[in-house]
């Protein structure tokens, strides 16, 4: 009897994370669509652009979901237990990764400076802004409708 629920467990939680990897893929593909189109960039300058800009998104991604998520998880679980010194590392911690996010947009921008014009690095800044709340009113309005 374990044994099918077992693996009708294992089957479903793998389904799940495949639709999960799917859609960010697919969430991914729509932003490099939407970017394209609206920074409007030459062939020689998707070329040059793109690599430094998916190593930047990765480093962000990296840093805002796992590195942020576990301090905002341990934040959580010990805000009333936390003594004094084991909340002064976790306030460094936070720092310490709000600061490595905030280098990694100033590369960025250092990087693209060389490919595309201050321009274009802007509208790049309000593109984003632009697909986020897209993409989150979008999930709203889903959700809204699964219920």
């Amino acid at each position: 009897m374990k044994t099918p629920i077992l693996t009708l467990f294992i089957l479903l939680f793998t389904i799940s994370v495949f639709s999960q990897h799917k859609d960010r893929e697919r969430i991914k593909a729509l932003k490099v669509s939407f970017i394209t189109e609206k920074l409007d960039l030459t062939t020689k300058e998707a070329q040059a652009f793109w690599p430094i800009y998916n190593a930047y998104d990765e480093n962000s991604r990296k840093c805002k979901y796992e590195d942020m998520r576990n301090i905002r998880k341990e934040i959580k679980e010990n805000a009333t237990t936390i003594t004094d010194e084991e909340a002064k590392k976790l306030l460094e911690k936070l720092v310490d990764a709000e600061n490595k996010l905030h280098k990694e947009r100033v590369d960025l921008i250092a990087n693209l400076k060389k490919i595309i014009s201050p321009k274009k690095i802007i509208l790049l800044k309000a593109t984003e802004d632009d697909f986020n709340r897209k993409l989150f009113d979008e999930y709203k309005k889903r959700r809204h409708e699964r219920k």
